[in-house]
């Protein structure tokens, strides 16, 4: 199965009800952008990512999947003098997230995550917000997978990912059995700290973790 953009999404989604199929195709994400129905989105800097971001050697090479309108995030990373590359596949959301940063526009892809050629891999770091959560469950273990494959030996997954309960998906929640398996061969959890300063919709239900990526 092709989305809009051509990519080819596994079979293994092929079978799993609509709204997986809606939340894992563009247009599904597009069409919240249009329409400026986007509750997910952050007007601000997350505290704790401001304070790693400060804890960070220079120049680091950091990658943001599933970027959205996030441009308040790729900016601290930019401003911290580190070379950050962004993805999306809603052409809305790229599109106004390269003009509310013209500086670093061409570090601003529309692609897919999955199967897009990174020219900078390996990356030092994957910041997450958001993107898993916006996943199918059917595609987290491929998710981890690709991460895995985009760093550098002992590189990390960090950010912010959400745990709890959601009637109707997405986003769709993790819990710590799911998060050991999806996660636990390849990835090696460092911190895990409760947010303190999410959305509403996510208060109570969001941790800021670190994933050092094991030693092939």
């Amino acid at each position: 199965m092709r989305n809009s953009t051509g990519n080819v999404y596994p079979h293994s989604i092929l079978n799993k009800k609509k709204n997986d199929l809606d939340s894992a195709q563009p247009d599904f994400w597009s069409e919240r952008y249009a329409s400026g129905k986007t509750p997910w989105q952050l007007e601000r800097v997350p505290a704790r990512l401001t304070t790693f971001i400060g804890s960070l050697e220079p120049k680091r090479n950091i990658l943001i999947p599933g970027c959205g309108q996030d441009f308040r995030t790729i900016a601290a990373f930019h401003r911290a003098g580190h070379h950050v590359t962004a993805i999306d596949f809603s052409p809305i959301a790229v599109e106004s997230t390269k003009r509310a940063l013209p500086e670093v526009s061409n570090r601003i892809v529309l692609g897919d995550f999955f199967i897009h050629e990174f020219r900078d891999t390996p990356f030092d770091l994957v910041y997450e917000r958001t993107f898993l959560c916006s996943l199918p469950p059917s595609l987290w273990k491929n998710y981890a997978g690709r991460v895995a494959q985009l760093l550098r030996p002992n590189g990390v997954l960090v950010g912010i990912f959400f745990y709890g309960k959601e009637p109707e998906p997405p986003p769709y929640p993790m819990t710590g059995q799911m998060a050991a398996e999806i996660f636990g061969g390849r990835f090696e959890l460092q911190t895990d700290e409760p947010v303190s300063d999410s959305l509403s919709i996510f208060a109570g239900q969001e941790k800021w973790q670190e994933w050092q990526l094991r030693e092939r």
